[in-house]
């Protein structure tokens, strides 16, 4: 090899000639076996986990709310059954919408067959007892299931948290009632009502309900938007498949195309940013120009200062002089690159087609993305349904409630159906058994924590495992196609089938190594984001420092081993080695070939990257143009929208899943390739007993050719 090509040192040995390869090695054994047996292990605890969590859970308390007995307001069948709605004693304690939306709330809650529609108060209700009983009546169906004593004083009432203080006019949401609160010129109101008076002797504000109930009506209103959004969806879903369709056949016909004008494509794409970077220039200059001799425009940004309004630096000439120079220094660099490296833009134009001839010879490998997204959904389905029986397995625990001084068993467990029997009330006659919270104290309640955490450090590592095999599946399929010496007569018959074959045969515990590290680090990465949203509110500096330094540096090792690992798939797919032997070959390789892969890597992604703009910006113009029915011809025929961003936002992320699709199919060819073209350049030298396996168009640039 070349001293060019060991720019940077050499790392590790060339790959020797072989007469016997021919392609992905056929006789091949098991790798990386006890990672393959913990992998196992691990999804058969992960489906212990799952069912364990659907024994104990119960997804009813996300549909239902419970009452302060534990039990479900609306269900069928159960003793609340005709009270669908929770009321709340003293609305004042729930801080929060979240607490109201969560299970529990720090109040009286019973289930009610209707919500209050105007206001009361108990010690008003109770002094008309006997001049309008039906007040009275229709209070008291707010109080405790059971309660009707009228010769209970209010004192005693409240002191036994029988009875709410007071009642306002409710409306149900989320099966909740909560106050009908207004906002008239900046005045909160309930019913007209800016201020009621409580059995305390004091008074209660509006603005406290509002902060009971803080954002609950913004919710309100973002389920109508929720209704109107399914209703745009009914009106349009044909039309979005439709679009998506387009996306299809355009990445389609892109894959064609660069198979045939890949050339024309590369370098109009770098004479476009050339352009663009000149008229950049340009443009400074006449700012800079034109700013000359205008009062303050000779201040410099130093002088100025830091203002937020960024506006005030584009009337400095430092400003547009600072653009000009980096522009000219980027312009420069590009105008250099294409001068030394024109020969190597040539390699990976000569390569994308290369590519384009493999996926048209391959067609198999464009359907190959739908298993993996099938795959995906089928984690990401189990996880999610995993995670809700797990936050609902919590069993509702009473305690006893009683005098310490002559009770020893306060704050106690009990059973509230048995309790009334127990020797506890026989000892105790005042005690109460009353639900304290959701939960539970058996050991599988006290590790919950830690089975979610398990489920979702196994939902990054199953994702990452169907990646992977889709990744070394294809890495095989393509380096087969590489590998044929007479293309594509010696193909071998269905590669996709028999790389994914290898795959699951011999390699799913490379596999599961792979995954794992790039699942330990996302985890990481996860528990970082919590305690950097538990400490955001700290002022330690120096914590924040780290916390940032650390989210920075497991970010970079993320994106690291994706890298390696991508790389390692597809020498484990030609070679059948374990991970550690793979990704140090690959890794060797290409820092061997350093300066290839730097320009190669850059001008196929940055491709790769246009092709997906060009795809999604196409339909998402032709989206708007027709959701918006500035399309002519179609102008009846578009569907009647309440929000139009709807269907047409639907329509730009569909296209871009579809066009990421065809294009990481394409992404892997051009790194398959790239590897194998690497060892083929190491392996062979174009002679008759040693002939090189790369097309005749990168025979002809590299000025190389077989005798």
């Amino acid at each position: 090899m070349s001293t060019e090509e060991n720019f940077y040192g050499k790392y590790g040995d060339s790959k020797k000639y072989d007469p016997k390869f021919k392609g992905p090695v056929g006789n091949r054994s098991c790798t990386d076996i006890i990672c393959c047996l913990i992998f196992f292990a691990a999804i058969i605890a992960y489906v212990i986990v799952g069912i364990v969590a659907w024994i104990h859970g119960d997804p009813r308390k996300v549909i239902y709310p419970t009452d302060s007995r534990g039990e479900f307001c609306g269900q069928v069948g159960g003793r609340n059954e005709h009270k669908p709605f929770l009321f709340y004693f003293n609305l004042l304690k729930c801080a929060s919408p979240l607490v109201l939306l969560e299970f529990q709330c720090p109040t009286t809650q019973i289930c009610v067959s209707k919500c209050p529609e105007r206001f009361d108060s108990f010690i008003t209700a109770h002094a008309l007892l006997k001049v309008k009983p039906e007040r009275w009546q229709n209070y008291s169906q707010f109080c405790k299931p059971g309660f009707n004593d009228s010769t209970k004083t209010p004192v005693e009432v409240f002191k036994d948290g029988d009875c709410p203080a007071f009642l306002t006019p409710s409306k149900p949401f989320t099966q909740r009632c909560l106050p009908d609160l207004k906002v008239q010129r900046g005045v909160v109101k309930v019913a007209d009502k800016t201020a009621f008076s409580s059995d305390d002797g004091g008074s209660v504000n509006a603005t406290q309900l509002l902060e009971g109930v803080k954002g609950a009506n913004i919710v309100l209103e973002a389920r109508e938007v929720v209704m109107k959004i399914f209703e745009d969806y009914t009106q349009s879903w044909y039309w979005i498949l439709i679009g998506m369709s387009i996306a299809l056949v355009i990445s389609l016909l892109f894959v064609i195309l660069m198979r045939f004008i890949a050339a024309f494509m590369v370098w109009s794409i770098i004479l476009m940013v050339i352009a663009v970077l000149g008229y950049g220039i340009f443009h400074c200059y006449m700012e800079y120009k034109q700013l000359k001799g205008v009062p303050g425009s000779e201040v410099t940004i130093k002088e100025l200062g830091f203002h937020t309004d960024l506006r005030v630096y584009l009337h400095l000439r430092q400003t547009w002089l600072a653009f000009l120079i980096i522009l000219v220094i980027v312009e420069v660099i590009i105008i250099l690159m294409l001068i030394f490296l024109r020969k190597r833009i040539l390699i990976a134009i000569a390569l994308l087609k290369e590519a384009s001839k493999a996926v048209g010879c391959i067609m198999s490998t464009l359907v190959y993305p739908v298993i993996t997204y099938l795959l995906l959904l089928l984690c990401v389905a189990y996880w999610g349904i995993t995670a809700v029986f797990l936050s609902t397995s919590g069993t509702a625990v009473y305690k006893v409630l009683a005098n310490e001084s002559i009770c020893n068993y306060t704050m106690k467990t009990c059973d509230p159906d048995t309790f009334n029997v127990s020797k506890i009330i026989k000892q105790c006659p005042e005690a109460e058994c009353i639900f304290a919270f959701y939960g539970g104290e058996s050991y599988y309640h006290r590790y919950l924590i830690f089975f979610q955490f398990y489920n979702v450090f196994l939902f990054f590592w199953l994702s990452n495992f169907v990646i992977a095999l889709g990744q070394v599946t294809l890495a095989g399929a393509f380096a087969s196609y590489y590998w044929a010496f007479n293309k594509p007569d010696d193909i071998p018959a269905f590669p996709v089938f028999s790389s994914i074959g290898r795959a699951l045969r011999y390699h799913t515990g490379t596999l599961a190594f792979g995954s794992l590290l790039l699942a330990l680090v996302q985890v990481i990465r996860v528990l970082l984001e919590y305690i950097d949203q538990k400490v955001k509110g700290a002022q330690n500096k120096v914590a924040k420092f780290i916390l940032s330094c650390l989210k920075c540096c497991f970010w970079c090792l993320e994106k690291f081993l994706k890298f390696l690992n991508r790389n390692a798939y597809i020498m484990v797919a030609i070679y059948g080695k374990n991970f550690c032997t793979s990704a140090k070959n690959a890794f060797f390789l290409l820092m061997r070939n350093i300066i290839r892969v730097v320009v190669l890597d850059k001008v196929t992604d940055f491709l790769l990257f246009l092709g997906k703009l060009l795809i999604v910006g196409g339909v998402g113009v032709l989206g708007f143009f027709f959701f918006t029915n500035r399309i002519n011809i179609f102008e009846d025929k578009g569907p009647t929208l309440n929000y139009y961003w709807v269907p047409l936002l639907t329509l730009i992320v569909g296209s871009y899943l579809v066009a990421h699709g065809f294009f990481s199919v394409y992404a892997m060819c051009v790194d398959t390739l790239f590897l194998c073209f690497l060892e083929d350049l190491e392996r062979n030298d174009g002679s008759n007993e040693r002939p090189y396996f790369m097309s005749k168009a990168l025979l002809k640039i590299l000025n190389k050719k077989n005798e």
